[in-house]
């Protein structure tokens, strides 16, 4: 069981940098192994038809693996480790898959909007992030032991 006090938004921000880094070149090696299967033709809307919504539909698959997988297996992504946050259930747990699939859904809901959502976090008395109140999850900042 994880203990901490919730993070900040400038540690989540930060987290979601270096994360967006990572999750870029996973996206490169993505669209590189699409190319090879179209033979090299970009994958437009215009020109792809059907196939775009594919490639679309995938680089969301891969970014959507790539955090609920982290989240499952220690409760950080890359961006966490390195400002020591972790993802946990309400009761400081692990995540499981249905938790950090909701988890996700919800925090792409909430970033979007000039991440509202997520600047929710000054308003609530328990400092949690609309997508943390939703999903009944929340991220801790982890203390040097």
């Amino acid at each position: 069981m994880v203990s901490g006090e919730s993070a900040g938004f400038g540690r989540r921000f930060a987290a979601s940098i270096y994360d967006a880094f990572l999750l870029a070149a996973l996206l490169i090696v993505f669209t590189f192994a699409a190319l090879l299967f179209t033979g090299g033709h970009a994958i437009l809307r215009d020109t792809a038809g059907p196939w775009y919504y594919l490639y679309c539909g995938g680089e969301l698959g891969v970014v959507a693996a790539y955090y609920i997988l982290n989240w499952i297996r220690s409760g950080q992504t890359l961006g966490m480790r390195a400002w020591r946050l972790r993802a946990v259930s309400e009761s400081g747990k692990p995540l499981t898959l249905e938790a950090a699939t909701w988890r996700f859904v919800f925090a792409f809901l909430a970033w979007s909007p000039a991440a509202l959502g997520v600047l929710w976090l000054y308003l609530d008395p328990e400092r949690l992030a609309l997508h943390d109140r939703l999903s009944r999850t929340r991220v801790v900042r982890l203390t040097s032991a």
